[in-house]
């Protein structure tokens, strides 16, 4: 009994102590606890008259995707495996300004050359950008005029909702304005219904991903509210994006501003109310040739931003994923070196065109599995959309580097602690047994 009590109660201080603790390839335990000076099992352990060190409070550091590509298998080019910032620039162009974001993606939409990135491939939650998607998937499947009634289940979505009444009918393109400007899980789940169910519209999801070649990516809910196993990455969020973006009514969805939406039936009259629905994309009210496209977040996908700017004929997409600015300027600065040096920088890679990639690349196997196999040479079978999901998560798989080791000595330092007070006593309580 005191080993279990020891045990629960070291594991509980430990996890208190530290915001992520790394256990080792797959066994990662990560604990969002905020960590702004010494841990007070440390602090209390110290000699007396000996003032405890308490770490200086930093900005809250970026954590580091760890790998989950090789390069020779990276869709869309071998530096696209990268974990950090990737450019080529010529003498005389500057680096492009840093946004704190854990992985991102500068590309140009009409050619599909990618200017710049950072961590392209790392496996992320796409929070609400996944509802680009969802539209992409449904626009040609429910159509604009068509009638769609609500049901109790769509209207109590969870997260972010547009209000959508149970009973009362909606057309597609009501929906669609209020899935893309309002970001309604409660609209999702009503064009999900009207498209077939949930999971028909997810496993179109997963075979529209397919077809564009954007394979990190796995649809669980159409409303991208976090569910497990679901990911994308900052590279698939770009295929998504310019893949939508061909879509005319996308295009008038997410570059409309405000737009009427129908509210409950007044019980008198029998007449509809009607409010008016926002678009959230920030940067369409402040930058100058926003053409969209979704902002999303989450507390565990933090911020992702699919987003897409035209200038003098010349159109770039940005791409963001676990973002921890909320403001439009950094991506604003973005923009702004895009259009003064992006025709200058060397492409890194490129946006794989939709149906040229539509199975993962897998390598070779080795001489010896192919002698073992007794078939031809060739090419391994590809993973499941499921296995690999899962290999990737949860997507940051190591501590801030800033914070990984006081982090490692607070936690040892503090169930070491614990031990010796818990040891103590049971020596105690043992001793006054033998007196009596």
């Amino acid at each position: 009994m005191l080993r279990r009590r020891t045990s629960a109660a070291a594991a509980s201080l430990a996890l208190a102590v530290g915001g992520v603790v790394v256990l080792g390839p797959g066994a990662q335990a990560s604990v969002p606890v905020a960590v702004t000076g010494a841990p007070a099992a440390v602090a209390a352990a110290a000699p007396a008259g000996v003032q405890a060190w308490t770490p200086k409070p930093k900005t809250t550091p970026l954590p580091v995707p760890r790998d989950t590509v090789r390069p020779e298998l990276a869709i869309g080019g071998p530096r696209l495996a990268s974990t950090g910032v990737v450019t080529d620039l010529p003498p005389g162009v500057p680096a492009p300004p840093a946004l704190r974001d854990v992985a991102w993606v500068l590309a140009d939409l009409d050619t599909g050359q990618v200017i710049a990135a950072k961590a392209p491939h790392a496996r992320l939650r796409p929070a609400s950008t996944l509802k680009t998607l969802t539209a992409l998937t449904l626009i040609p499947r429910v159509s604009p005029d068509r009638a769609v009634v609500a049901t109790s289940d769509d209207a109590n979505a969870d997260g972010t909702r547009v209000g959508i009444v149970p009973g009362l009918g909606y057309t597609g393109r009501q929906l669609f304005q209020a899935l893309l400007m309002s970001s309604g899980n409660d609209a999702a789940y009503a064009l999900a219904a009207a498209a077939g169910g949930r999971k028909a519209t997810v496993d179109a999801m997963n075979a529209e991903a397919d077809q564009l070649g954007a394979h990190d990516t796995v649809a669980v809910d159409p409303s991208g509210l976090d569910a497990p196993g679901q990911t994308s990455s900052a590279y698939d969020l770009a295929l998504i994006g310019r893949a939508a973006l061909q879509l005319q009514d996308f295009r008038q969805y997410v570059t409309t501003k405000q737009a009427p939406f129908p509210g409950r039936r007044d019980p008198r009259t029998h007449k509809r109310a009607s409010y008016v629905i926002n678009n959230h994309n920030k940067l369409l009210y402040n930058y100058a040739g926003t053409i969209g496209v979704k902002n999303g977040y989450t507390q565990a996908a933090h911020r992702t931003y699919i987003s897409a700017v035209t200038r003098g004929g010349k159109t770039y997409l940005l791409t963001e994923m676990y973002g921890l600015d909320s403001s439009w300027r950094p991506q604003a600065a973005m923009y702004d070196w895009a259009f003064r040096y992006g025709a200058k920088a060397r492409p890194v890679g490129t946006l794989v065109a939709p149906g040229t990639v539509t199975t993962p690349p897998t390598p070779a196997p080795s001489p010896a599995a192919r002698a073992g196999s007794g078939g031809p040479a060739g090419l391994e079978a590809s993973p499941s959309r499921a296995t690999a999901a899962a290999a990737a998560l949860p997507g940051i798989g190591l501590a801030p580097r800033e914070q990984a080791p006081w982090l490692g000595f607070g936690v040892l330092a503090a169930i070491a602690a614990l031990l010796v007070v818990l040891g103590s006593r049971t020596t105690t309580a043992r001793r006054r047994a033998a007196r009596h």
